[in-house]
């Protein structure tokens, strides 16, 4: 999944960059609100990690604005105002979660995926889709008994696959979901992702419609 890290911090957004793509995530960075909201606009992320105290406008001004403009987008402030007030307005403004800083980043991972998870309509961590199960968080995906082991881009690209739910991703969609924003990505590189999921996992688990995208085949086939 594709994150963007809001965050004025050099320091902190680095390390937060690096922690989630050490987790399998595609993570963004922008600087400012005007820098999130063109990011925002031109690019289907995940979820967001939002720093309250901003340079250029407040983090709840921004947040306000993209829930009064309809976006569902899951967001997790992430900021040193600690206050109950301060996490309740948050809340109401329309965060998802809030965490404090210092954190922890794993708990920082676990809630975007619990984030995500909710937003996919699903319960648990484990995705099932026939006799394929994945762990999007443990980074475990499983045939049946045997575990095949994946690269950091065909998980998160399987996870893509999986949390549309027989829905058609076009390619830029699913490049999205993989890449950051300043990869250099070859132009074949999404068919060599998904030739190898195929190989992996099997032949038709994945299906091609022409002109449209990819999805999922049905678990009735």
């Amino acid at each position: 999944m594709r994150v963007l890290v809001i965050e004025d911090d050099e320091l902190i957004a680095l390390g937060l960059l690096a922690g989630l793509r050490a987790h399998g995530m595609a993570a963004d960075h922008a600087k400012t609100a005007s820098q999130a909201r063109a990011a925002v606009a031109a690019t289907d992320y995940a979820a967001a990690v939002l720093d309250l105290g901003l340079p250029d406008e407040d983090g709840m001004s921004l947040l306000r604005a993209w829930r009064a403009a309809g976006s569902m987008l899951p967001v997790l402030i992430l900021s040193a105002r600690s206050r109950v007030e301060e996490r309740v307005s948050g809340l109401q403004t329309g965060a998802d979660d809030y965490l404090v800083k210092p954190f922890d980043l794993n708990e920082l991972v676990a809630r975007l995926q619990a984030l995500t998870r909710r937003a996919a309509g699903r319960g648990a961590d484990l995705i099932d889709w026939g006799v394929l199960r994945v762990d999007p968080l443990g980074g475990e995906t499983r045939v049946g008994d045997r575990s095949v082991p994946l690269s950091r881009r065909e998980l998160a690209l399987l996870v893509a696959l999986l949390n549309a739910q027989g829905r058609v991703l076009s390619a830029e969609q699913l490049k999205d979901s993989i890449y950051d924003l300043h990869d250099d990505i070859e132009s074949n590189a999404l068919n060599v992702h998904i030739h190898h999921l195929r190989r992996k996992l099997g032949a038709d688990l994945i299906e091609t419609v022409r002109g449209l995208g990819y999805r999922m085949a049905s678990i009735n086939k």
